[in-house]
Order: structure tokens, then sequence, then C-alpha cells
């Protein structure tokens, strides 16, 4: 599993903070603090690296950390910090025998459908869901 660190320019709005990826086009963030934005910015990114996957399209490299702010941000641009937000690379799929309740298969099987999803993607992105909300996401891996 590997971690990518994707440079990440935090800018001040009218309404809060925006978060911008210089080098993945169209992949943005923002929040009422910086904080949010940020913790907003590493979420949004590991969802657009996803779906870039997804889609067979190329995962963009991270740019170097000290590149100039891109001229496309404009000159009026308020920069309030540049961070390198990390998000972890998908792997390759790796096929699992598991045991489950047949009426939460179905239950899983019915919304997975609802979603336009597979019943891997949908276990798949649930197990994401959770791991983000306990925090242990961005490879913390339990031995």
């Amino acid at each position: 599993m590997s971690v990518r660190w994707y440079p990440a320019v935090v800018e001040r709005a009218k309404d809060g903070f925006g978060v911008v990826f210089p080098d993945v086009s169209g992949c943005t963030s923002a929040g009422d603090t910086a904080e949010e934005a940020l913790r907003n910015a590493a979420e949004a990114l590991e969802g657009h690296i996803e779906l870039l996957v997804e889609h067979g399209e190329p995962v963009p490299e991270p740019g170097p950390p000290d590149a100039p702010v891109p001229d496309w941000l404009g000159e009026d641009v308020d920069v309030v910090v540049r961070v390198l937000v990390p998000v972890e690379m998908p792997g390759r799929a790796v096929r699992l025998n598991i045991t489950l309740d047949e009426g939460l298969v179905r239950r899983i099987d019915r919304a997975a459908r609802a979603l336009g999803m597979s019943r891997s993607g949908f276990l798949a992105e649930a197990a994401r869901r959770m791991l983000r909300e306990r925090g242990d996401g961005q490879g913390k891996e339990a031995a």
C-alpha cells in the first residue's frame, strides 16, 4: 500500500476557506475554518483519486511542495498556508471469502443496486467510511 503526498493550497474565501490541489485538476475542498477545509480536502482527494482509477483515467503524480502557486489561481488569491495532504493509493483488488447473514447480504445487494454499485464496491465504500469515522484511515493498519 503506497501513500502519495499532494501539495495543497489553502486560500481564504468570502465565506470561509478553500483548498485546491494544483496537480489534481478539479479536486477542491472548502470549510468554515482552515482546519475543516483541510479535513475535507483529505476526503476530497481520496474520493477524486478513487474515481480516476475507477474510470481508467491516469492518476497525476504530485509535484514538488515548493512549486510556485499556479497562475490559474489568480493574482489576488489570499494563500493562508500550503500543505502536503496524504492519500492512500488504490492497490490491486484482492478476492476475499467472507461470511455474512443472508438477510444482510440481500439488504446490501438492494442498496448497492439502488446506488448503481457492485456488492464489492458497496462494501469497500462502507469500510472506507467507517475507517474515516474511527480515524483509522490513511495507512493506519492494525497489526
